[in-house]
Order: structure tokens, then sequence, then C-alpha cells
């Protein structure tokens, strides 16, 4: 216990790192990739088009290369100065946009699963196709997706710690700067993984809560 009660300023500011990528990676996840979601299911071509082509071209891209593109790539174009807040701002942008990808697929299948009569009958009564999708399909779609939705989201929990080869303080670099202070490399690394398996158990005792709430009734 001496590892952490010894560094808490440092496993603090690598703990809250990791949540604020992992929210706010997250909610753009969310928002991007139910806009996502409903292009690829729009009657719209061109719509579809697009939706298709962003998430084939960004998850068929190693999420390294996504954060080489966002932290290394970006900042010179837009006259940025790399400092911590634009680091952790770019980080976030990165990750949200890769796991979008994986959010839209999952509403995608969701979508699927809704009776398609249940569309049909509301574009009879007049709902446009943005009010079809908002008002019926979603909802339900929502409540079939949860356990594949956890796993996207487990599965960014996880992929915060890319992060920390960008200059980003979190979980993942907590070890770099530990070892600095003399702390054995290998217990710092087994305590990154109770962490992580507590938030991940914490995010499985989610999924089943909302399971128990929402689950659909076949």
């Amino acid at each position: 216990m001496g590892v952490i009660t010894d560094n808490l300023d440092i496993w603090s500011q690598a703990l809250v790192g990791t949540l604020v990528l992992f929210f706010a990676g997250g909610a753009l996840a969310l928002v991007l990739g139910i806009i996502v979601g409903a292009m690829r299911v729009s009657p719209v071509p061109i719509a579809r088009g697009v939706g298709t082509f962003y998430v084939s071209a960004i998850r068929n891209t190693p999420l390294t290369l996504v954060f080489f593109a966002f932290v290394f790539a970006l900042p010179p174009l837009l006259g940025l100065r790399l400092t911590g807040d634009v680091s952790l701002t770019l980080g976030i942008c990165a990750l949200g946009i890769y796991t979008a990808t994986y959010v839209a697929e999952a509403i995608r299948s969701g979508v699927n699963t809704v009776p398609v009569g249940q569309a049909e009958a509301a574009r009879a009564l007049g709902l446009s196709f943005g009010q079809v999708m908002s008002l019926v399909v979603l909802p339900q779609a929502f409540r079939s997706v949860i356990p594949p939705m956890m796993s996207v989201f487990i599965a960014l929990l996880k992929n915060t710690t890319v992060a920390a080869g960008f200059s980003i303080v979190n979980l993942g670099s907590v070890r770099n700067y530990l070892s600095e202070r003399g702390e054995n490399a290998f217990v710092v690394i087994l305590w990154v993984m109770v962490i992580f398996v507590a938030l991940v158990l914490l995010l499985s005792w989610v999924q089943r809560t909302l399971e128990n709430r929402w689950r659909v009734a076949r």
C-alpha cells in the first residue's frame, strides 16, 4: 500500500486523467455515434455513404495513428501550442471520434432489431425520418444494445491508456512517474491493473442494473 499512500498526488492526478478521458470521450462518442448510426440506416443515399465511409475509415485505423493525427499533426495546422490542456482536449477528441464508430455500429444493430412495421406505422402518421428515429426507433434500439454498448465503453476505458504515450497524464503513465521516485515498476503495474478491474466491475454492475430496468420482453 505504500506505493499508493506515499504517492497520492500522482495517483490522484492519474485517476482523474483517466476518468476525464473516459467520461468526456464517452460523451463525445455517444453523441457522434448516434448521429452516424442514424446516418447508416438513413433512406438518403448520401447520408448512408458518408456514415459508411466514416465508420470504415476510422474503425480500420489503429487508435495510435488516430492519436498521432490529433496530438502531433493537427496542432501545427491549427496553430496550437501543445500544452497539457490542449493535449488532453485533443486526446478526448481522438478517443471520442474513434469510439463513435463502434457506438454507431451498436446503434445500427439495435435499430435492426426494431420491427419495420413500427417505423412504417410512424411514417404513415406523418412523422419525418428524424421524428421516427428519435421517438419510435432509437428508444427501443437503446434497450436492446445495452450489453454491446457497455462492451464498447469498457474498451474505451482500457483505450485511455494509449493516451499515456502522448504526454497525457492517466493511469497508463503512472508507472513512468513513480519509477522516477524509485518505486517498483511491477508493483505499480499490479495496482494499475487492480484499479482497472475495479472500474470494469463497476461498469458491469451498471450494465446489469440497466438490463434489469430496461429488459425487452420477448
